[in-house]
């Protein structure tokens, strides 16, 4: 498979970036600095240098591939729209290039729904809400934008990541997992590319937890 990924210097990208090289499929990573980039060199591997919020820019990124994954996050804080900004461009570029396959990190704090017991509900969400307001809101954005864009999309929603070792995880599709307070960005990773694998996921979102 043939795979561009945004955010590809990030905690989850690296991993998504080493797990795709080593099973096998070829990557396009597409950074701001190819200098954070571990893997550069790899045979499977291309590095496109574009600042991802230009649609234009990233056109060529997108074309021809099977599928598209950003992992995109704020690097600083106060940047408070990377996500849905990042999103908008790549929505747009892949749209000009009918790439059609869209992976989406986002996460599952801002989701209330059927899968959180009630202590989620009533006590952790609405605290993590006070919190981490202006992030919310950009993931909400997010979603939103993922959702409309007529797109294969999928929009994964892990809880709180974590730099921890590979483990069993759990899934849900289209709610919460209950109880699933954290996960490893490895497993995050492992996530993604289950989700790439398996058409069924288009147009779902998949919430992850250990």
């Amino acid at each position: 498979m043939r795979i561009t990924v945004f955010g590809a210097t990030g905690g989850t990208g690296r991993q998504l970036v080493a797990q795709a090289l080593e099973a096998g499929h070829h990557v396009t990573a597409v950074v701001r600095d190819p200098a954070r980039l571990h893997q550069a060199g790899h045979p499977r591997l291309d590095v496109v240098t574009a600042d991802v919020m230009d649609p234009e820019a990233i056109t060529q990124a997108v074309a021809g591939q099977d599928a598209v994954v950003s992992a995109l996050g704020p690097r600083a804080k106060g940047e408070t729209s990377v996500c849905s900004d990042g999103a908008r461009a790549i929505i747009t570029a892949m749209r000009a290039r009918g790439t059609r396959r869209l992976i989406v990190v986002t996460a599952g704090g801002h989701i209330v729904d059927a899968g959180d017991g009630w202590f989620t509900k009533a006590v952790v969400k609405p605290m993590l809400r006070r919190f981490l307001r202006d992030s919310f809101a950009d993931f909400a954005r997010t979603d939103q934008a993922v959702e409309a864009s007529g797109l294969d999309w999928t929009i994964m929603r892990p809880p709180r990541l974590t730099d921890g070792k590979p483990r069993p995880y759990r899934t849900a599709v289209d709610r919460n997992v209950r109880g699933g307070i954290t996960i490893a960005r490895a497993d995050l990773a492992r996530g993604i590319l289950a989700a790439l694998a398996d058409p069924g996921t288009a147009r779902h979102t998949i919430a992850l937890g250990h």
